[in-house]
């Protein structure tokens, strides 16, 4: 299975794809999308779907894991991450993946075993369960492959309750 996570942002987008060959789990690509802070919303909401688009079209993920919008203390902040959040969920949508959310709290649980694990904890697991040289950098682009990793733990278990829901 080949998941792309992404971690909302209008400002920085971040996005990690992992792959699950007969090796196992690796990382195929990380990174992040930056948008113009003094661009017109339009425009920066133009430019990020754009760039969502493409980087989807490009890796042709199976399915697309988004970070869910929980709480944020600064309204400005929550509303960006939330449209952000909104073009990646629907560019996944409208290329046929399987799209997912996930809090943080249920990515730090699958990741690195506690919901409230700090940052540096969750990319120490990423780093150690992708089998990297180093942490996952920057920030939104290792939370990104924290997402993609959960899926993938979360993936068989959401399946077979479908199943077991579609026979009952």
């Amino acid at each position: 299975m080949f998941v792309l996570g992404v971690d909302p942002g209008l400002t920085r987008c971040g996005y990690g794809a992992v792959a699950r060959d007969g090796r196992g789990l690796r990382a195929v690509r990380a990174g992040i999308l930056t948008t113009d802070v003094a661009a017109p919303l339009p425009e920066r909401l133009a430019e990020l779907q754009a760039g969502l688009r493409a980087l989807m079209a490009e890796l042709a993920p199976a399915a697309v894991a988004v970070e869910r919008v929980f709480f944020q203390v600064n309204a400005r902040t929550a509303m960006s991450v939330g449209q952000a959040s909104g073009l990646a969920l629907a560019e996944a949508s409208a290329r046929g993946c399987e799209v997912v959310e996930y809090s943080a709290n249920e990515v730090k649980r699958a990741v690195a075993g506690f919901g409230g694990a700090p940052k540096e904890q969750v990319q120490r697991m990423v780093q150690a369960q992708l089998g990297l040289a180093q942490r996952p950098h920057p920030p939104d682009a290792a939370d990104a492959l924290a997402l993609a990793l959960c899926h993938h733990a979360t993936a068989p278990l959401r399946a077979r309750l479908a199943a077991a829901k579609a026979r009952s």
